[in-house]
């Protein structure tokens, strides 16, 4: 059977004047020479909102994939959800599909009366490297529970049997689960979504600004911090402190965003598909970057700069800020940030997106 052909009658190419106007964020030095660089926005939050930086085209609104998981944790907790920090950690993620992992979806199911055959995301392999090449030696196949937002959809259908919520069909837009995490988004960020899609796992899919999902993560990383000095932080502190007592569990080992949360202490941060990186921090600052071409490699050196940028001491986390650029088995160069920051650090106007 021949392959289909997507002609620009089914599939709309935006016109170029409609592209986002993106900048240099990261580039890849060879030898003293530049060989590729990685375009795309990014923006830092003060806890008020205001601008503290930014480059490229952060009020152009894209789809935050992943990174959206955090905000949708929230909205359960608000409808009842209770879990231990680990297991609320890992609805939270997108997990590497360790056994720990899996183990931990298969807990949240089997706490509400619910199974495998309860979930409704798409069936993948393990993501992480490790781990997909384990569940590939022992026979493994891709199912649900291996799939990496797993323990978003275990937790999504444990929150509808809470609530007396059909638990088949959770993921349709208009069903109550639904509705109340598109409002909860939408009060997080701050903006209505213009758009609104499909994620790879199946779940509805919010289309935000760089600057609004900045805000939803300062207001998770702040609350988590005023909940760790005894105040009620409500539910985004649940989340907050879940994924920074339990980082492994947001993401996994040899994953650099485990890595900056264990780093950076009192840090939430969560990546998303397609070049996403957010991360807040528990003075209610926020930094979020969008890389462009969607180049995993790219989003951890441009996080790190803007960190750096408005004032962190980021030396812990040298060791994800950059990457070699390897020559016959020898580094003979670096993937680094620009100086993309350079003319944005001294807007008079310093306004808020």
């Amino acid at each position: 059977m021949p392959s289909p052909v997507f002609s620009a009658a089914r599939i709309a190419a935006p016109a170029p004047s409609g592209l986002p106007q993106h900048t240099p964020l990261v580039a890849a030095i060879r030898d003293g020479l530049v060989e590729s660089v990685h375009y795309g926005s990014a923006i830092a939050l003060d806890a008020d909102g205001s601008t503290l930086a930014a480059a490229g085209d952060p009020a152009t609104p894209f789809y935050p994939r992943s990174s959206l998981k955090p905000l949708q944790a929230v909205a359960m907790i608000r409808a009842g959800l209770e879990l231990p920090a680990d297991l609320l950690a890992l609805a939270a993620a997108s997990h590497s599909g360790a056994a720990e992992h899996r183990d931990g979806a298969l807990r949240i199911l089997e706490m509400h009366g619910l199974s495998v055959t309860d979930l409704e995301n798409s069936t993948d392999l393990p993501y992480g490297g490790a781990e997909r090449e384990d569940w590939l030696r022992t026979g493994g196949r891709a199912t649900q529970l291996t799939q990496n937002c797993s323990g978003k959809h275990a937790a999504m259908a444990a929150t509808c049997v809470i609530n007396g919520w059909p638990v088949r069909g959770y993921l349709d837009p208009q069903h109550p689960l639904q509705q109340l995490v598109r409002s909860t988004v939408i009060e997080l960020a701050g903006e209505e979504p213009p758009a609104v899609s499909t994620d790879g796992c199946g779940t509805p899919l919010f289309a935000l600004t760089l600057g609004g999902m900045a805000r939803a993560f300062g207001r998770i990383a702040q609350a988590a911090s005023f909940a760790a000095g005894d105040d009620d932080g409500g539910a985004e502190a649940a989340v907050g402190l879940a994924m920074q007592q339990h980082p492994e569990m947001v993401a996994g080992e040899g994953r650099d965003v485990t890595a900056l949360m264990r780093l950076l202490p009192g840090a939430v941060a969560k990546d998303g598909f397609e070049g996403v990186q957010l991360v807040g921090l528990p003075d209610g600052r926020a930094v979020a970057v969008k890389i462009s071409d969607g180049g995993d490699r790219a989003r951890m050196p441009a996080t790190v700069s803007l960190l750096e940028a408005i004032g962190l001491d980021t030396a812990a986390l040298a060791g994800i800020a950059t990457a070699p650029v390897l020559g016959g088995g020898h580094q003979v160069g670096l993937l680094q940030a620009t100086d993309f920051l350079s003319n944005s650090l001294s807007k008079p106007d310093n306004e808020a997106l």
